[in-house]
């Protein structure tokens, strides 16, 4: 991932990696990454252990990816598995909306030319999906859900729930005013907090992925009447039933969130620890501000930590 990575920023941006900074995530310590690291040049960096706002870039980015995936799948019917498309989109998303710290894009910055916006859809909306030749009396169309979009090819990624599978089309007719009438308030995701050591390093598609041209040359088949008793699908086949038992324990963003939680008291006696740790270490020293100097921000950060059992051992 990373070799093509460095391949693609070479020879599209014509720039070149010089540093890697990364937490201590066992795929960044391996000898085979660290050899290739020294035969290009490129200088490995590495967080200390326990301090994430060493990198602190891209683990905000983590978070609000995190955050825009729970959102997207709470919001549609899809179950947790589908995390993949959700990120995937979450990022494509991210790519063409401006920053408070860089007013353009990330798309502009990369290609010179601003993002259009008028293809972009609800993620998890119905749609109904031109099929390729099909009988004389058999529907041209079949209602799937949309799940994001390609990269390699012009287009939208759509779900079959009939045959269970993801394929590319560009031939839909999306029906986003009727899944935002429909909309039923569902149960929370709860998606674990993505760190080095528990993020995944590939985002794998859970069904294989196939192209849907209507001008595509099929075989021709011989008519037959067909015995099966047709019924009306339930819509989206319950999808989201496989979510509705999943735990609700967030940590908290906020010193306001952690003074509502339920363990606010075991929050106070963290921070209280954590304050008192940092004076008996002597961490920092008082000094008058310098003039034009603008103060760097700090925030406290919650984290519930579990152990093997999967109950809160530390605060």
């Amino acid at each position: 991932m990373f070799k093509a990575f460095k391949a693609e920023v070479e020879n599209q941006l014509e720039k070149h990696i010089k540093i890697l900074r990364s937490d201590r995530g066992g795929e960044y310590l391996s000898g085979e990454f660290q050899q290739y690291l020294i035969d290009n040049g490129i200088v490995s960096q590495f967080s200390a252990p326990g301090t994430p706002q060493q990198n602190g870039v891209a683990e905000r980015r983590n978070r609000t990816l995190l955050d825009m995936v729970r959102s997207m799948l709470s919001y549609s019917t899809l179950p947790i598995s589908f995390w993949g498309y959700a990120l995937q989109t979450a990022i494509y998303i991210l790519n063409d909306v401006p920053s408070k710290s860089v007013p353009k894009t990330p798309h502009e910055l990369r290609t010179g030319r601003k993002p259009s916006l008028q293809h972009l859809r609800i993620f998890g909306c119905p749609a109904h999906v031109l099929k390729g030749k099909t009988e004389k009396m058999e529907s041209r169309s079949e209602t799937c859900i949309f799940v994001g979009y390609p990269k390699e090819t012009k287009g939208y990624y759509f779900y079959s729930p009939s045959d269970l599978k993801v394929f590319v089309s560009t031939n839909a007719k999306f029906l986003e005013k009727d899944y935002m009438n429909d909309f039923v308030p569902r149960s929370r995701i709860v998606l674990n907090e993505m760190s080095g050591d528990t993020i995944p390093r590939e985002v794998t598609q859970p069904n294989p992925i196939v192209s849907s041209d209507p001008t595509q040359d099929q075989q021709p088949t011989i008519p037959r009447r067909s015995g099966r008793v047709r019924t009306q699908p339930e819509r989206y086949i319950g999808l989201g039933e496989s979510v509705e038992n999943l735990p609700n324990d967030d940590d908290p963003y906020t010193y306001k969130e952690a003074m509502e939680d339920v363990d606010s008291r075991h929050w106070q006696k963290a921070m209280q620890s954590e304050i008192e740790s940092m004076f008996n270490n002597k961490v920092w020293s008082l000094v008058d501000l310098p003039k034009g100097i603008k103060p760097i921000g700090c925030k406290w950060v919650y984290k519930r930590k579990r152990g093997m059992d999967g109950k809160v051992e530390t605060f």
